[in-house]
């Protein structure tokens, strides 16, 4: 009787640690507790990391100058300060700045996922002489730093007086050189290949040209790579801040963007805002953080808006090199 009990004791200390191995281990496809604590707590870490300049900005842009200069006041404001924001808006010419950030970022976009998709299209589908050479050369043009042809590129881009306007990027991007365009004809290299033969065949059977092909078959197919291409050329365009510092600077114009309105914040401020003794309306780090907020909420509406066709795309094209 007491071997009886001693056998089942044994069974159950078994079954114990068998259940606390599969709980922490997993089993089968399942994870363990401890795989998932692992993966939640760097998930956590690296989103902190990316949240936390985000929710500091926001925090500080709704800060008023006294919660600024108070000490005991560190993440919730005492009161929500929207003043900040109003300077802002009047400082950066908001109207102006965000049609002119719109016309950079989208015009040249438009061009440029056009472009690349027909270059894509043709070196996918196409044997021609010195295919190897020309694709070669347009690695190569991605390779070289953009800095070694700035100089001459705008030496050329002033002889057609393409600086102070849209030109300049408009122009480049519909010849296909815009901002790292090899890398969206990559793209649409990579879907077109591996779209099957058989139904581009079987289109020629029924007698379409390859335009035809490239309109009927291959754009529905790689509206993925479209996707992907366009956000990514756009928020390309919008960040860019040296080249629209270059051409837009150079001349007198009325074009403007809102991340020159940023650069040139502080300045603007100063002269729409005169600074006497004893004035409030010194600058202050509230109304930088809400010129800075600002000029990220398009981006964020945007990808808040199509992070589903964003992530899809993505995973469908390819674009991690699979």
């Amino acid at each position: 009787m007491l071997r009886n009990e001693n056998i089942g004791k044994k069974e159950k200390l078994r079954l114990i640690l068998v259940k606390m191995n599969r709980f922490l281990f997993g089993f089968n496809n399942r994870r363990g507790f401890l795989l998932k604590f692992f993966i939640y707590t760097l998930l956590i870490t690296i989103g902190f990391v990316y949240l936390y300049p985000m929710i500091y900005m926001f925090i500080t842009s709704m800060k008023s100058l006294e919660d600024l200069l108070d000490t005991s006041i560190n993440w919730i404001p005492s009161s929500l300060y929207l003043e900040n924001y109003q300077q802002a808006f009047s400082v950066m010419n908001i109207r102006d700045s965000f049609v002119g950030s719109m016309l950079i970022a989208a015009v040249p976009t438009i061009f440029q996922v056009v472009v690349a998709a027909l270059a894509g299209y043709g070196f996918a589908r196409f044997q021609f002489p010195f295919k190897k050479l020309f694709f070669a050369l347009m690695i190569f043009t991605f390779i070289i730093p953009p800095q070694i042809l700035m100089m001459p590129t705008y030496r050329l881009f002033s002889t057609f007086e393409w600086t102070g306007s849209l030109n300049a990027f408009a122009i480049p991007a519909a010849l296909g050189q815009g901002l790292n365009s090899t890398i969206f004809i990559l793209i649409f290299y990579q879907f077109f290949k591996q779209t099957p033969q058989s139904l581009y065949e079987a289109a020629e059977v029924d007698g379409a040209n390859p335009l035809t092909c490239f309109f009927r078959i291959a754009i529905p197919m790689a509206v993925p790579a479209f996707i992907i291409s366009f956000l990514f050329s756009f928020v390309w365009y919008w960040n860019e801040t040296y080249l629209t510092t270059l051409y837009l600077t150079s001349r007198n114009t009325d074009l403007t963007t809102i991340l020159l309105q940023l650069q040139q914040f502080e300045q603007n401020y100063e002269a729409m805002y005169p600074v006497v003794e004893n004035s409030p309306n010194k600058i202050n780090e509230g109304i930088k953080m809400a010129g800075t907020m600002i000029s990220l909420l398009p981006l964020l509406l945007i990808y808040f808006f199509m992070q589903r066709y964003f992530v899809e795309s993505v995973d469908r094209s390819g674009i991690a090199g699979e």
